[in-house]
C-alpha cells in the first residue's frame, strides 16, 4: 500500500542516489558497463524514461539486485502518477 499524499520515488533517482553515488560511478560508466546508450541511463536518472524489463535485467546484474526490484520500483511509480481522479463503483453480479 502506498501513502496517499506522496508519489513513490522514481527508480532513476534510486539508481543515482543509492547506487551510482555510493559506488563513485558515473552514468557514462554504468552505460558502458552494461552496454546501453548513455542517453538511456541519463533519461532514466532524470525521470524522463522508465525501467524496461531489459534494463531491469541489466541493472540487476551490474548492481547485485534483482530485476523485480527495478520493475517493482517502476510499477509503484507508474501506478501513483497514473491514478485516475475519479472513483468507479464496484461492478455487481448481473441479475
Amino acid at each position: 500500500m502506498h501513502p496517499e499524499n506522496r508519489i513513490p520515488t522514481h527508480p532513476g533517482e534510486i539508481l543515482r542516489e543509492e547506487f551510482l553515488a555510493p559506488l563513485g560511478q558515473t552514468q557514462v560508466a554504468l552505460a558502458a558497463h552494461i552496454g546501453v546508450p548513455i542517453q538511456r541511463i541519463n533519461e532514466l536518472v532524470r525521470g524522463k524514461r522508465g525501467v524496461t524489463p531489459e534494463t531491469a535485467w541489466l541493472l540487476s546484474q551490474a548492481l547485485d539486485t534483482t530485476p523485480e526490484f527495478w520493475l517493482n520500483l517502476q510499477a509503484s511509480y507508474d501506478l501513483a502518477v497514473s491514478k485516475p481522479g475519479r472513483k468507479v463503483r464496484r461492478l455487481k453480479r448481473a441479475s
